[in-house]
C-alpha cells in the first residue's frame, strides 16, 4: 500500500510538469479557460516563499532544434549584456528587434487592428505559421496609473535612487514638485544602471494585458528616460514569461525624449496578473527612469467580492463618449429638441481659428433676464487638453434636460429659480489639438494654450495691483473702488496680448449679471478660491485672502465636501500638492501665484463670485472612467448651483417703483461692494449671520438696514426705496422746464469779480 506522503509528492511532481509546459508554451497556458484554477494553487508559493532576485528569462526551447544547437541559443541569451546607454535604443539582431508603430493622430482610441508587419510577422514566427486574418485585436482602456485606480501597493520595483524615485512615482504624466529633490519627484528612477532593473504592476487580477505606454523623468534639470525595454508577465510574481519575438526575447522601443508618451502594444494580448517593464537601454548621460501606464482589460470575476463592490457604476442614461467639436454642436442641439421650453443654444464669440463659442442657457424663460433671478455659470476648457470639465458640463447639460422632464422636485426648482448658462469649450482649438493624440498620448501641454499660444487662464487683466497700489498710496486724492475696477487702456487696444477668446468671455461676463461661477480644470483634485496674485513682491506662494474669505471658503467646502473623493483623508496626492488640511479647497495664492486670473477678475470687475474646480488627477480620462467621474462629480455640480441662492437679495427702487440701477450695495465689516443690475435687483452672497447692509446711488439719499441671512437655502429678501436729495429733486425740475440749476458758489464769485472791475 502506497503512502499517502508518496501519493502527494507524486500529485505535486505532476502538477509542477504542467506549469513547467505551460511556460514553454510561451504564454499559451494564460489563455487557456482553466488559468485561474492554475493561478490559485500557485497563490500559495508566493506567501510562502520572500522574492527572489528577478531574472532575465531567456526564450523557451523550440521543438526540431537539436541539443547542442539549443544550448548554443541558451548560453547566448544568458550572457550578460553590458549596460550600454545612448541616445538610440540597443542594437539586437533585426529578427529580434521590432518597432511599434506610431499611432496616427486622433486615432489612439481606436486600436483595434492595428500592428505593424514585423508585430504579424512575430506572431507568425511564434505559433509557426500565418496570423489568421479574422484575429481582431481588442481595444483596452488604461489600468489606471494616472487616474490613481491603482494604488502605490500595487506598484514594485527593483530599486529605486530614494523614496521620491519610488515605483509609486512611476506613473503617466506625474508632476515633479518645485524641489525636485523630495519625497515628490517626477518619475521612478533605479537605484543602478543595468539590464536588471524592473518596475512592476501588480494588477490584484487576471488581466489582459495589450500595451505599454511610456514617458521620460519630469524634471527641469535632468535628462533621464529608457530607449529600449522588454515586457514580461506572471501569474505568480516569480515565474515570469518574456514576450517573445519569434524565437527571442522581444524588445520594445522606448522614448527618445522625456514628455511625449510613446505607445507600444503587444504582437497579441497576454493574459496574466503581474506586468513587469525590464529596461535594456536608456538616454546616454541620465539614468533609468519612467513613468508609464499599462493598458488590459481586467477578466471577469464572479467570484470575487472586493472587485465586484469597488466597480463604479452608474444608472443615469447619458452619452459617456467623448465629444468633438461637431458631436458637441449636434448633442446641444438633442438637448435643446428635448428641452425646447428650458434650454436655448447661443455664442459668446469665435475662436482664433473661427469656431463659434458655443454656451447653452437653462430656464424656465431662456433668452431672458427675470427680475429677482440669479445667473449662474459653468466654464470649462480654458485648457483645450484638459478634457474632463468639457465632458462633465456636456453630462450635466442632459442630467438637467432629463430630470426636467421626469420632473425631478430638486432640479425643476432650480431651472425655474435659477438662470444657468454653460459653457463646456471655452478653447476649441487646443482641444482639437489635444483630441489628435487622445487620451493617453497627448502628454501634459499638447493642446494647453489657445492657437496663437495664449493661456487663458491668465491673460485676464491685472486689477490686483492697480487695487493694491492705490490702496498703499499715501494721500491719496480719493478713495479707491473696491469693486467694478475699470480695465486699463491699454488691455483693451488691438495691439495687447490678448485672445479672442478672452475678450468673449469679458464681453460676455459684462452683460450678464452673474452671481456665482465655476470655471472647470483637470490635473488635480482641489477648489481653488482667489485671491489667486500673492500681494507681496518676490513671492511665489502667499495666503492672499479677499474681504469675502469667509464665503468663497464655504462655496469651495460646498463642492468638495459632496464630491467623492476630495475630502477623502486615505486619498494619494496627485502630484506633489496635499490639499486635506484645508479639505479639499487652497487659496489660489498660497498654491501658485496667478496673475491675471479669471478668479480675480471676475471678483474685482463684476458682481461675480468665482472659483476654480480641479474635477480629476487625469486632465484627459479615456472614455471608460467617464462615467465614474461623473458620478465622483454630479452631487457636487448639483450643490454649487444651489449656493447662488444663499445671502441676501432684492430690488432696489425709487418713490415711483423704477429700479435703480448701478446702485451699490455695501455690506458693514466687508471691504468689498456689488452693483444693482439694470432692473435694480442685486444678489450678495452671504454666510448666515446679522448684516448691516447700506444702498446708495448717485442722486438719492443713503439707506441702511439690518439683513438677516439663514441657515436653510434661500436668499433673504432685503429691499430698498430711495428718495433723491433735495438738489437731485432741483436739477429733475428745472431740467423739466428747459433749465439748467445754477451754481451759486460759481455765481458769487463771478459777481465779486464784476464789483472789483466796477470800482478799479
Amino acid at each position: 500500500m502506497a503512502c499517502p506522503g508518496a501519493a502527494s509528492r507524486a500529485l505535486a511532481l505532476a502538477l509542477v510538469a504542467v506549469a513547467l509546459a505551460g511556460v514553454r508554451a510561451q504564454g499559451a497556458a494564460f489563455e487557456e479557460p482553466d488559468y485561474y484554477g492554475q493561478e490559485l494553487w500557485r497563490r500559495g508559493s508566493y506567501y510562502e516563499h520572500p522574492e527572489r532576485e528577478p531574472e532575465l528569462f531567456s526564450p523557451p526551447l523550440h521543438e526540431g532544434l537539436g541539443v547542442e544547437k539549443q544550448e548554443q541559443q541558451e548560453q547566448h541569451q544568458q550572457e550578460p549584456r553590458p549596460p550600454k546607454k545612448a541616445a538610440k535604443p540597443k542594437k539586437v539582431p533585426k529578427r529580434e528587434k521590432v518597432v511599434a508603430e506610431t499611432p496616427p493622430p486622433g486615432k489612439n482610441s481606436n486600436r483595434k487592428d492595428r500592428r505593424s508587419k514585423s508585430l504579424e510577422k512575430a506572431v507568425r514566427d511564434d505559433h509557426g505559421g500565418p496570423v489568421a486574418h479574422e484575429y481582431v485585436r481588442e481595444s483596452c482602456p488604461p489600468l489606471g496609473l494616472e487616474t490613481l485606480k491603482i494604488t502605490d501597493f500595487q506598484l514594485h520595483a527593483s530599486t529605486a535612487k530614494r523614496y521620491g524615485l519610488g515605483a509609486h512615482r512611476g506613473r503617466l504624466n506625474i508632476q515633479a514638485g518645485i524641489n525636485e529633490n523630495d519625497f515628490y519627484d517626477g518619475a521612478w528612477c533605479a537605484g543602478r544602471n543595468d539590464l536588471h532593473q524592473w518596475i512592476e504592476v501588480d494588477a490584484r487580477r487576471l488581466t489582459r494585458f495589450t500595451g505599454v505606454i511610456t514617458q521620460g523623468r519630469n524634471s527641469l534639470w535632468l535628462s533621464d528616460w529608457v530607449t529600449s525595454y522588454k515586457v514580461m508577465v506572471s501569474n505568480d510574481s516569480h515565474t515570469w514569461v518574456t514576450v517573445k519575438n519569434g524565437s527571442g526575447d522581444m524588445i520594445f522601443e522606448g522614448n527618445s525624449e522625456k514628455e511625449i508618451p510613446v505607445l507600444n502594444e503587444l504582437p497579441v494580448p497576454m493574459v496574466a496578473r503581474y506586468i513587469r517593464i525590464n529596461p535594456q537601454s536608456w538616454f546616454d548621460n541620465g539614468n533609468i527612469c519612467m513613468r508609464m501606464e499599462i493598458l488590459g482589460c481586467p477578466l471577469p470575476d464572479p467570484n470575487n467580492y472586493y472587485h465586484r463592490r469597488n466597480e463604479m457604476t452608474t444608472t443615469d442614461d447619458l452619452d459617456f463618449k467623448h465629444h468633438n467639436y461637431k458631436e458637441m454642436r449636434q448633442l446641444m442641439k438633442v438637448v435643446n429638441e428635448m428641452c425646447p421650453n428650458i434650454t436655448r443654444i447661443y455664442n459668446i464669440g469665435k475662436s482664433h481659428q473661427g469656431l463659434k463659442l458655443y454656451a447653452v442657457e437653462i430656464s424656465d424663460h431662456p433668452g431672458e433676464h427675470e427680475v429677482g433671478e440669479p445667473e449662474f455659470h459653468y466654464i470649462a476648457g480654458a485648457h483645450g487638453n484638459e478634457v474632463l470639465g468639457r465632458e462633465l458640463l456636456l453630462l450635466l447639460l442632459q442630467f438637467l434636460c432629463q430630470e426636467y422632464l421626469a420632473q425631478n422636485a430638486r432640479i425643476v426648482r432650480l431651472v425655474e429659480e435659477t438662470r444657468i448658462h454653460i459653457l463646456p469649450s471655452l478653447n476649441p482649438d487646443g482641444y482639437e489639438k489635444a483630441s489628435e493624440g487622445g487620451s493617453e498620448l497627448g502628454g501634459w501641454s499638447l493642446g494647453r494654450w489657445t492657437h496663437d499660444g495664449i493661456d487663458i487662464n491668465n491673460n485676464f487683466p491685472d486689477l490686483n495691483t492697480l487695487l493694491w497700489e492705490a490702496e498703499d498710496r499715501q494721500n491719496a486724492p480719493r478713495k479707491v473702488p473696491n469693486h467694478y475696477i475699470a480695465i486699463p487702456e491699454w488691455y483693451l487696444s488691438e495691439n495687447a496680448t490678448v485672445a479672442m477668446e478672452t475678450r468673449a468671455v469679458i464681453a460676455w461676463m459684462e452683460k450678464i449679471p452673474f452671481v456665482l461661477g465655476g470655471n472647470l480644470q483637470g490635473g488635480e483634485l482641489v477648489v481653488a478660491y482667489p485671491y489667486d496674485m500673492v500681494r507681496s513682491l518676490w513671492k511665489t506662494q502667499e495666503h492672499t485672502p479677499t474681504p469675502d474669505d469667509h464665503v468663497f471658503r464655504w462655496l469651495a467646502y460646498s463642492y468638495a465636501s459632496t464630491h467623492r473623493l476630495m475630502t477623502d483623508a486615505r486619498r494619494r496626492v496627485c502630484h506633489t500638492e496635499d490639499f486635506q488640511k484645508e479639505d479639499g479647497t487652497v487659496n489660489g495664492a498660497s498654491w501658485h501665484t496667478v496673475a491675471g486670473s479669471l478668479n480675480d477678475f471676475s471678483y474685482l470687475h463684476t458682481n461675480c463670485f468665482e472659483l476654480s474646480i480641479y474635477v480629476g488627477c487625469d486632465k484627459y480620462p479615456h472614455e471608460s472612467e467617464l462615467p465614474e467621474e461623473w458620478e465622483n462629480n454630479r452631487e457636487s455640480l448639483i450643490v454649487f448651483m444651489e449656493q447662488v441662492h444663499r445671502g441676501i437679495k432684492g430690488l432696489v427702487r425709487d418713490l415711483h417703483g423704477k429700479g435703480i440701477p448701478n446702485a451699490v450695495i455695501s455690506v458693514e465689516g466687508v471691504n468689498h461692494d456689488i452693483r444693482t443690475a439694470s432692473d435694480g435687483d442685486y444678489w450678495r452672497l452671504l454666510n448666515p449671520g446679522e448684516y448691516v447692509v447700506t444702498a446708495k446711488a448717485e442722486g438719492f439719499i443713503t439707506s441702511t438696514k439690518n439683513c438677516m441671512v439663514g441657515y436653510d437655502m434661500g436668499a433673504t429678501r432685503c429691499d430698498f426705496i430711495l428718495s433723491k436729495t433735495n438738489l437731485a429733486r432741483i436739477r429733475e425740475i428745472m431740467e423739466t422746464f428747459g433749465k439748467q440749476p445754477v451754481n451759486l458758489p460759481a455765481r458769487r464769485l463771478k459777481l465779486r469779480g464784476r464789483k472789483r472791475r466796477q470800482r478799479g
